[in-house]
């Protein structure tokens, strides 16, 4: 008999034949504890098939006990035993410390090329990693082992203070003198009466070439390709701040604009909105595993742009929640820093600029899905502006006097991209709870940009008849209303109030979709139930709502 599935980062299988050592078994239950946590199943081969426990582990009870006894600190597992004995499915949690055997082994999970899973030693470097992922150790605030304080560098602190002053930080800071501004920012750490940089005062500020040495992780690069074509590939062993000052440089001279005219004003659209562009840039200097090899690398090729770094989404964050989780970063005191120089969003909501810099003009959103447990990639495609729906959006804030929130963007560009939809479809597409939508789209109904159809579990939202009227595209939004026959004739009004009381039979046979003379028999009918009222020949025939 075969179990049914085969054995993955979760799944464990281990033969009892001939009684599996109980090392092996600690070793398996302490892998599953410091990765995510996982099944073991015992009597069971590694192809699946069911061959049945040894006589010594039938107890579950008591095998439970002996991993708790066995494990630092004890690890309460779920022991599950078949009826007939046949094996026995060890559970186990997900901890949220560092777990060892109580020989000292301390292990982890992982796939192998082949696509199967192993256990593989915790290195010291990795128990770093592992405690920031579950928000237990602050890496960027230890202090750099064998680092000095003459590791810092005068000249890139200098670029700090010019940050401070280009991009709005706390002016505080200035009036700092260079030693108190190290201890402000948490760049240093005070180490029996002596000055040690951390791990952010050495990524912000260090001297490259002792960044280089104490930090070699610290790399980033930009790449533009051409089709297969490599065009640009530059390599950047800097400190964050050079380095963001570098790619910058090297990004703007390739993201070209175009305007949009707005009455008397223009606005600038960038391929890649700039705002948006720094906050992705910062996210993945900030947000990265600085124990793992690997670099930040920004990537321009003819489908957009990419942002990648090493280390997954931290413990909590997932590709559906990224626009709804609380704010929590791998590196806090180098976020905070970053804060506070004024080059990362105060809020820690960079995230909303990274997906409102595509929203603001029609463009499809920021894509995550290649994000994986080791890396964090970032792709915004490469597309035009929507005219219409930019015009929209930004006569809208300036008639507001600010910004529209992130969830109201989310909410336009899902009715622009599928016309119509209910709040549990919209909750479904934005990962955004029912209740805050609900208030959410009232208020976007109360201020005209959207409209509510129907009542009632069947009520539906689309795009007001003003955002339709703006692209010359009054039909659209009409049909986005309903296309059952029975409502026609709603919809032939709807059409009407909203132009001026009339309607043409081209007009009906476009909303409809029908030909001139299906739309003239609808018309006439709903003329002789008095509905409408016909008004001239020819060319010049319309219908008229009767009042």
């Amino acid at each position: 008999m075969n179990i049914g599935f085969k054995e993955d980062l979760t799944n464990e299988f281990k033969s009892d034949k001939k009684k599996l050592p109980d090392s092996d078994i600690i070793d398996a239950v302490v892998a599953f504890a410091n990765t995510n946590g996982g099944d073991l199943y015992l009597g069971v081969e590694d192809d699946g098939e069911i061959t049945g426990l040894h006589k010594e582990h039938t107890d579950a009870v008591q095998l439970a006990a002996f991993i708790a006894n066995k494990t630092v600190p004890p690890v309460t597992v779920d022991v599950e035993k078949r009826d007939d004995n046949t094996y026995i499915k060890i559970s186990v949690p997900k901890c949220r410390s560092i777990v060892a055997s109580s020989s000292g082994k301390i292990l982890r999970r992982r796939i192998k090329a082949d696509g199967t899973p192993e256990n593989v030693p915790l290195y010291p470097h990795e128990i770093h990693s592992r405690l920031s992922d579950l928000r237990l150790l602050d890496f960027s605030a230890q202090c750099v082992p064998d680092s000095e304080y003459s590791d810092l560098d005068d000249t890139e602190r200098e670029r700090l203070r010019n940050v401070i002053r280009s991009y709005n930080g706390e002016k505080a800071l200035l009036e700092l003198d260079n030693e108190e501004l190290d201890k402000a920012l948490r760049l240093v750490d005070d180490i029996d009466g002596k000055l040690k940089p951390t791990y952010t005062g050495m990524l912000l500020i260090g001297r490259p070439d002792r960044l280089r040495l104490r930090i070699p992780t610290a790399e980033a690069s930009f790449q533009v390709m051409n089709g297969t074509n490599v065009v640009m590939n530059e390599s950047v062993n800097l400190p964050i701040l050079a380095a963001f000052e570098k790619i910058s440089t090297f990004m703007d001279a390739r993201n070209s604009e175009e305007e949009i005219e707005m009455g008397f004003f223009r606005i600038s659209v960038s391929d890649y909105n700039k705002r948006a562009f720094r906050e992705a840039l910062v996210n993945a200097f900030c947000h990265r595993d600085y124990t793992m090899l690997g670099s930040v690398r920004v990537l321009l090729d003819d489908n957009g742009l990419t942002i990648s770094n090493p280390g997954g989404f931290i413990e909590g964050v997932t590709l559906e929640n990224l626009l709804t989780v609380e704010p929590y970063g791998r590196n806090l005191a180098l976020a905070d820093a970053l804060k506070r120089i004024g080059l990362a969003e105060r809020t820690g909501r960079g995230i909303d600029r990274i997906f409102e810099g595509s929203l603001l003009y029609g463009k499809p959103l920021p894509d995550y899905s290649e994000s994986n447990d080791v890396m964090v990639r970032l792709f915004i495609p490469k597309s035009l502006p929507d005219r219409d729906f930019t015009r929209l959006i930004s006569e809208e804030q300036n008639r507001l006097g600010h910004e529209l929130p992130i969830n109201s963007l989310l909410v336009m560009n899902e009715l622009k991209r599928n016309r119509r939809a209910s709040i549990a479809e919209l909750s479904d597409s934005t990962h955004i709870s029912e209740s805050k939508l609900r208030i959410t789209v009232e208020n976007l109904v109360e201020s005209g940009l959207i409209d509510a159809i129907g009542s009632g579990r069947s009520r539906y939202y689309t795009l007001s008849a003003d955002v339709y009227k703006q692209s010359d595209n009054l039909t659209g939004y009409v049909r986005q209303t309903g296309i059952d026959k029975i409502r026609y004739p709603e919809m032939i009004l709807k059409f009407a109030e909203t132009n001026n009381g009339i309607i043409t039979r081209k007009d009906a046979a476009d909303l409809l979709r029908l030909n001139v003379q299906q739309a003239y028999r609808i018309l006439k009918k709903m003329a002789d139930e008095g509905k409408l009222i016909p008004e001239g020949t020819g060319k010049g025939a319309c219908y008229r709502i009767k009042q």
